[in-house]
């Protein structure tokens, strides 16, 4: 399988710029390998083991110390498993599942089941929301509750508009490495100014395989049958 990264010293750089992230943030905790049919998925736990679980799950072209940075006081109600998802510049494998079956949501359930939780509440942003979406309609026999944060495939939104906005700017910050173009895509992703945001993505962008797959409608699917909140 061929690499989702343009070089051996990009990814090097984009890991060593994860690392960064996640010595920043001052926290306990372990890392562990989770083998699934997927690859290894890596998965960052923070927390104490007496509080409930929760998995959370970061958004499009990002990692788990970034969830971490933005929701920094899940680990005082729970314990906090934040995963690496598969096929995006992280530490996860670079297997990339399909976007239009339920494979995310098998993979999340692997996940649950490899690190034996019950109860689980589930909390992923844009990208994140969407895979707590399949995971609930593989299976939501562990899930007790689930919060999607401006999830990907629930409204479409203007599709011109994302593509002035967001798709143009990156295809020529690929090709040119102009940093206007990577500050639009800043201006298109944050209402508010990311520190780490501005140096991952300006190594991610030029030297990672982006998916620019189109997210199918949650609207357009099979209606998940989940009651929960």
């Amino acid at each position: 399988m061929a690499s989702l990264y343009k070089t051996p010293e990009s990814k090097k750089a984009i890991l060593a710029l994860y690392q960064e992230k996640l010595d920043s943030l001052g926290i306990n905790y372990k890392e562990q390998n989770v083998d699934t049919q997927f690859g290894l998925s890596h998965v960052i736990i923070t927390g104490d083991t007496t509080k409930p679980p929760l998995i959370l799950i970061h958004g499009s072209n990002g990692c788990a110390p970034i969830a971490l940075g933005v929701y920094p006081n899940l680990a005082r109600h729970y314990q906090v498993f934040a995963v690496d998802v598969i096929a995006q510049p992280n530490k996860s494998s670079e297997t990339r599942p399909s976007m239009t079956d339920n494979s995310y949501g098998i993979w999340i359930n692997e996940l649950i089941d490899a690190l034996r939780l019950n109860d689980v509440t589930l909390v992923g942003f844009s990208l994140g929301g969407f895979i707590i979406w399949k995971t609930l309609l593989a299976n939501e026999a562990k899930i007790k509750q689930a919060y999607l944060i401006a999830p990907v495939g629930i409204v479409s939104g203007n599709p011109i508009r994302a593509m002035f906005e967001m798709f143009f700017p990156m295809k020529r910050f690929i090709r040119g490495q102009d940093n206007r173009d990577l500050e639009r895509v800043l201006n298109a992703l944050f209402s508010e100014r990311d520190d780490f945001a501005a140096p991952f993505l300006n190594k991610v962008i030029p030297n990672f395989d982006l998916d620019f797959t189109p997210i199918p409608n949650i609207s357009k699917m099979k209606p998940s049958v989940s009651q929960r909140p």
